[in-house]
């Protein structure tokens, strides 16, 4: 590793020799990520076989998701009449993560991954498939529904962390940036697709069908786990310690934690957009559902053209989570400037494309440079600082909305971006570089 950015050395390659700083700083230049021998584009993840088949999976089921809970706010909405309501029970599957969400990395480091996340993805199936009866037989009240979505909170505490730690081992180390940037592409294309999809059985059919839907997408990541045989060892190799050898072993590394507070500062200021998105459309330019779903599409569309650009890159490095993350405030800031809805729309793609950008690369950053023993741990830290942050984040930003209005929350966010490039931009790597850590080879 040198001050240009974060390298990593493959898994499979530990005795790498270590290179010295001096060559960086005397200008040689470092291989580039579009040269390097071996397959190149945003899709080569597809390569591989276990890749695909998780992939596939994921495409549906994450659709399936999404087509559920578009189908439970119009369902509470319905029932309860009461948008504060709504956003309670929205709000209430992410305690049980905002509370011990780091504890079930602790878990994903010391079991089988394939093995667990077949078992949580088959318990969230059972749960969409307990909803789906209860709607049958007209009892699906909202206290049914909140218990139902604690229990899903619950399995999430391990499942995401296992599904986040799993993908280094389906992928070749060098093609890690491209599996993790398509995995962001299937996330950001269901957030589409889903409610599209559940207005289209909403209108026609109505709710129900819409929990089964969901039920039956866990069949297929069910089948492509069961199908799948990972590139290297899905038997975990224990860490010592648990959630304080976890931040621990981050502290000790500036690969790890520079992306996380980075993404602790963007995410709890920035990540803000189901708040800022609806007033942004109401109040600044006086439109209506229309246009919160228009700007809802656009940043949607950005973030799959981000997360597919960083699919090119091989390695990502220091310079490149600084550039995305001050490209991020910029584009925020104009955005809060943005005189019509044409304008705010073009500078919403260009602030989805930069958001996620940096989001998957501090995800990459964070797998490429953590050992198997603790990738769960890493994994479930990161999921913590990126989702964890959404509640108290969102808090913040209706208060600074009430107090000062949608551009003044807008340009708070961009600020926070800005703060994180500038630290990514003062810190200095060690001397050494990733070739000295060996524990990386440890499959």
């Amino acid at each position: 590793m040198d001050r240009e950015g974060l390298r990593v050395v493959p898994e499979a390659a530990p005795s790498v020799a270590l290179e010295t700083a001096e060559p960086a700083d005397q200008g040689t230049r470092a291989p580039d990520d579009h040269v390097q021998a071996g397959r190149r584009g945003t899709f080569r993840a597809l390569a591989s076989r276990p890749f695909r088949l998780y992939f596939a999976g994921q495409i549906v089921s994450a659709s399936g998701t999404f087509v559920q809970q578009t189908a439970i706010a119009w369902l509470v909405l319905r029932i309860t009449r009461s948008p504060a309501e709504l956003g309670l029970v929205l709000a209430v599957g992410g305690v049980p993560s905002l509370l011990f969400g780091p504890w079930g990395g602790t878990v994903a480091d010391r079991v089988n991954l394939r093995r667990l996340i077949i078992g949580t993805q088959a318990t969230y199936g059972a749960l969409a498939g307990l909803l789906w009866v209860l709607a049958v037989g007209g009892k699906a009240s909202v206290p049914a529904i909140v218990a139902i979505s604690v229990a899903g909170g619950v399995v999430q505490i391990v499942d995401s962390p296992a599904r986040q730690a799993i993908v280094g081992s389906l992928v070749k180390p060098e093609d890690l940036s491209s599996a993790v940037s398509l995995n962001g592409v299937v996330m950001n294309s269901a957030r589409v697709v889903g409610p599209a999809l559940a207005g289209v059985l909403i209108i026609t059919i109505g709710t129900t069908p819409c929990f089964a839907v969901n039920a039956l997408s866990y069949l297929a990541v069910i089948a492509a786990l069961v199908m799948l045989r990972p590139l290297r060892s899905g038997a975990r190799r224990r860490g010592a310690g648990g959630v304080r050898a976890g931040l621990g072993y981050a502290a000790s590394r500036q690969q790890l934690w520079l992306p996380l507070v980075m993404m602790a500062l963007v995410g709890l200021l920035a990540f803000n957009f189901p708040v800022i998105l609806p007033v942004l459309a109401s109040r600044t330019y006086h439109g209506n559902g229309g246009t919160y779903g228009l700007f809802s599409t656009v940043l949607s569309v950005g973030s799959v053209l981000g997360s597919l650009g960083v699919g090119r890159l091989r390695h990502p490095r220091r310079k490149y989570l600084m550039t995305a993350a001050l490209a991020f405030g910029l584009f925020l800031a104009a955005t809060a400037w943005a005189p019509d809805v044409a304008i705010a729309c073009v500078m919403l793609l260009a602030t989805g494309a930069a958001a996620f950008s940096f989001v998957t690369l501090c995800s990459t950053t964070l797998q490429l440079h953590s050992s198997p023993a603790y990738r769960g741990r890493i994994m479930a830290l990161w999921i913590y600082v990126y989702i964890g942050t959404t509640p108290v984040g969102s808090i913040i930003t209706g208060s600074i909305i009430s107090a000062a209005g949608v551009r003044a929350a807008l340009l708070t966010g961009a600020a926070a971006c800005l703060v994180a490039a500038v630290i990514a931009s003062r810190v200095h790597t060690p001397p050494h570089v990733d070739a000295a850590l060996t524990d990386l080879a440890s499959a």
